[in-house]
């Protein structure tokens, strides 16, 4: 299923969003500043995942995308990135059958070919074994950048119609990597920083921004219940006057 575009539909609005998208940053300042090596951090926000995932499942999210490792992480020092590696897969073997009996959807999107084999095929599994789930749909994003994304489903849709020079955005938008979902409601990103950082560049366009100091490792269900509490404060105009928003949200 192809989401409409909030630049050609305007979506409905819910108190709850149906859609956050997170870049978890700060794991390697809160270990240094606890005086542990950053893969500390790295491993204790897994722990930090695992419950934003419980704490949005509890709060009727649909969605929640998850930047976990950006196609200009590979410039990182390689023991730091081999270590990422090492703990995507731990989780990954640990994590899904619990998703699973929660009725979570996971879905990895990104240029996965730059993986070894043993991690493309343990991915694969996760999705398959997860696929019929109806409950939160979980994207994690890997090896993943907006650019790229957008380079993709541009080569997917001449591909797709040799010959063609007219197109629109949903002829686009069918081939992003994230065409199964709708556009974020809702944009977090921990650590102090404010950018994008080449995440979901299509997709936010008009995603409500978030910003916060909180390290990823301490990110919980307070914080998250802050950012939604910002969220809701915000009006989503789409394009339109104040005037002209006559219907209050949805609750939900």
């Amino acid at each position: 299923m192809t989401h409409s575009s909030s630049t050609q539909v305007i979506p409905l609005v819910t108190n709850v969003p149906q859609h956050i998208a997170i870049i978890m940053d700060g794991n390697g300042r809160w270990a240094t500043r606890r005086y542990l090596p950053r893969v500390a951090g790295h491993a204790k926000g897994v722990e930090a995942v695992r419950g934003i995932v419980e704490a949005c499942s509890a709060r009727g999210v649909k969605f929640l995308t998850l930047f976990a490792f950006s196609s200009e992480n590979w410039r990182r020092p390689p023991d730091e990135v081999s270590v990422l590696m090492r703990l995507f897969m731990t989780a990954l073997d640990r994590e899904v059958a619990k998703m699973h009996a929660n009725g979570i959807r996971l879905k990895v999107v990104g240029d996965l070919s730059r993986f070894e084999v043993r991690m493309q095929d343990m991915i694969a599994a996760a999705e398959a074994r997860t696929a019929a789930n109806t409950g939160l749909t979980l994207t994690i994003c890997a090896n993943y950048g907006g650019r790229w994304d957008i380079l993709q489903a541009m080569k997917k849709l001449v591909a797709a119609r040799p010959g063609c020079t007219e197109f629109s955005e949903e002829d686009l938008a069918q081939h992003l990597s994230m065409a199964y979902a709708p556009e974020p409601d809702l944009f977090i990103r921990t650590g102090g920083e404010e950018r994008i950082s080449n995440f979901l560049l299509w997709q936010l366009a008009y995603t409500e921004l978030y910003f916060t100091d909180t390290w990823w490792p301490d990110f919980d269900g307070v914080a998250l219940d802050a950012a939604i509490a910002s969220y809701n404060q915000r009006e989503r105009r789409f394009g339109r006057t104040s005037e002209q928003l006559v219907e209050p949200r949805k609750v939900s």
